[in-house]
């Protein structure tokens, strides 16, 4: 029984009607209009007004992102739950319905973070009329570099100011209801957000800068009138409301990467299953029968930790921030999986990959966009390198996290606190869930991690080392390795993933793990003692003929389950 999601037989299994209705009607709209149209609207990179009519029609917005306090119908809550559904169908038929989702979530992080009563309760409103907002923080000339921007409000007294500046990739610009936008008090060192949302004049929507069916603007705010109405933050909150939104944003990015390879490891096990070939269906090679089994193991365990993780969000306190490094792991660990998987399906499918008939032509572009987006991988790398220490070597008490689906609103996550002190969260121990298993290939990555543990003790990194990013990043490749396997080990045992599957998956993560030391062995700067410890990391999985021919059979079997209307 596969986790994966197939939309011709959907089981939300939410605890409430309007959720569930919700998630239907979106599917049904997307097999509606087709494998067909949605290819050609994304060729003629047409805007999905269709998308946006039906959200709006049916109020799917207004009540999946309106929090409770400000809920005009009872339904209403943020529930990062279902929102993981909706990422997950979304992305599913097409990420550019998926992207003005997204965007829309980050634009209304500051707003829902901020003190602006009067901005949140006219949110509500625009939501209900079935608004889409936008975030605008990233410059031509400095990225998501907040120090640098160039965005100024000028204060011209009794609470009245003039904004002057450009942004740039800001997704749904073009017809966002409110434009969260990010700059800098004139004469000072002051931060500040504030919305906009007047199109007249001085609001100047640039151009489109991308070549898809999104609308990513570059705008210019030419002396647009701001007052203290239309302010959300200033000094230290407009910062921490910045990064605390992007930490809200990015995890969607995992579950986008998710609902991409799901539809398209449909159509690869669907082609090769019924293409014959010397003698023998494509699916009979031993290579390809390979590829499958990783490809699927590695999608399970992708939607795995995402639904493990989501479980630690909805939990988070004040005093229980571990979500801070399980959050951009799903950005960072998913997507990049999410490319393998789109790899290894594209080396069995081939040529039939290109054809602007299937949709995984589209993933295969898309899949790519993914770890680039809210924050490079290496940028969320440097993120998870503070909790290394106390990770490994300093856990923390905490009571048990249960499954997380339960309709309650996540009212902390527009609460976070400060975006400092990360080096300082603790964690549970990690071997708590490694011992809940005993299964070959997860005793042999247990080996691999008690020698990373002594390499960072015997051998850290040194002072050349922790200047060389590259270095680092390979280190971190081997940290949340762990990480990743200890949500995996717990998410299993709640979704009842048989233990030949997971005995699998911690094949490929010790394969995973020996690479990783690999390429840290063959740093210019790795010393010798460096060296001889992770020669000793690199194992061999533990083959198994019985585990593999099952896991095979599982990855097989979806052959002819989806297919998506024409």
């Amino acid at each position: 029984m596969t986790i994966l999601l197939n939309p011709k037989d959907y089981s939300g299994e939410f605890p409430d009607r309007r959720t569930d209705e919700i998630m239907r009607r979106t599917i049904d709209f997307f097999e509606a209009k087709g494998r067909g149209k949605s290819k050609k609207d994304d060729h003629e990179r047409l805007w999905y007004v269709d998308f946006l009519e039906f959200q709006k029609r049916e109020g799917v917005f207004s009540t999946l992102l309106t929090p409770e306090d400000y809920a005009l119908d009872p339904d209403s809550r943020w529930d990062t739950w279902r929102n993981c559904a909706f990422n997950e169908i979304t992305s599913f038929y097409g990420l550019a319905y998926w992207y003005t989702w997204q965007v829309s979530i980050l634009g209304l992080g500051p707003i829902w973070m901020s003190g602006n009563e009067v901005v949140k309760t006219r949110t509500a409103k625009l939501l209900r009329e079935g608004g889409i907002f936008a975030f605008g923080l990233s410059e031509k000339e400095h990225g998501a570099d907040l120090y640098s921007t160039e965005m100024t409000l000028t204060p011209l007294g009794d609470g009245n100011y003039l904004a002057n500046g450009r942004k740039y990739y800001i997704g749904n610009a073009n017809e966002a209801a409110l434009v969260s936008t990010f700059g800098k008090v004139a004469g000072s060192d002051d931060f500040a957000f504030f919305v906009v949302g007047d199109r007249d004049g001085n609001f100047e929507v640039v151009k489109n800068i991308v070549n898809s069916q999104n609308f990513v603007a570059e705008y210019a705010l030419n002396d647009y009138p701001v007052t203290d109405r239309e302010i959300l933050s200033k000094g230290r909150d407009a910062w921490d409301s910045a990064l605390n939104t992007v930490n809200i944003g990015k995890f969607n990015l995992g579950w986008a990467s998710i609902g991409i390879c799901t539809h398209a490891y449909y159509e690869a096990v669907d082609h090769a299953s019924n293409r014959f070939l010397f003698d023998h269906y494509v699916t009979e090679f031993a290579h390809v029968r390979r590829m499958f089994a990783d490809a699927y193991a590695r999608l399970t365990a992708m939607k795995l930790f995402a639904l493990r993780a989501s479980d630690y969000m909805r939990s988070a306190t004040a005093d229980d921030r571990r979500y801070l490094l399980y959050n951009p792991m799903v950005k960072m660990k998913v997507t990049t999986q999410g490319e393998e998987v789109i790899n290894l399906l594209w080396d069995v499918i081939a040529a039939k990959g290109f054809e602007k008939d299937m949709y995984f032509e589209a993933a295969a572009r898309d899949i790519r966009a993914l770890p680039k987006l809210e924050g490079t991988v290496h940028v969320n790398m440097a993120l998870i390198m503070k909790f290394i220490p106390n990770f490994f070597f300093n856990p923390g008490r905490f009571p048990d996290i249960p499954k997380r689906d339960d309709a309650a609103d996540d009212s902390f996550l527009f609460d976070q606190g400060p975006t400092r002190g990360l080096s300082k969260i603790q964690f549970h121990d990690f071997n708590i869930a490694y011992e809940t298993a005993d299964l070959p290939n997860l005793h042999v990555m247990k080996e691999q991690i008690e020698l990373l543990k002594r390499l960072l003790v015997a051998a850290p990194p040194t002072g050349e080392q922790v200047e060389d990013f590259d270095f680092l990043l390979q280190l971190g490749e081997l940290f949340t390795l762990v990480a990743y396997g200890q949500l995996i080990i717990e998410s299993a045992r709640i979704y009842d993933v048989p233990d030949y599957l997971l005995d699998y998956i911690f094949d490929f993560l010790v394969r995973d793990f020996s690479k990783f030391a690999l390429q840290l062995y063959s740093k210019s700067s790795s010393t010798g003692t460096q060296m001889n410890i992770c020669l000793s990391m690199i194992r061999k999985p533990v083959s198994d003929d019985a585990v593999y021919s099952k896991v095979v059979d599982e990855a097989l079997s979806l052959k002819g389950r989806y297919r998506w209307n024409d």
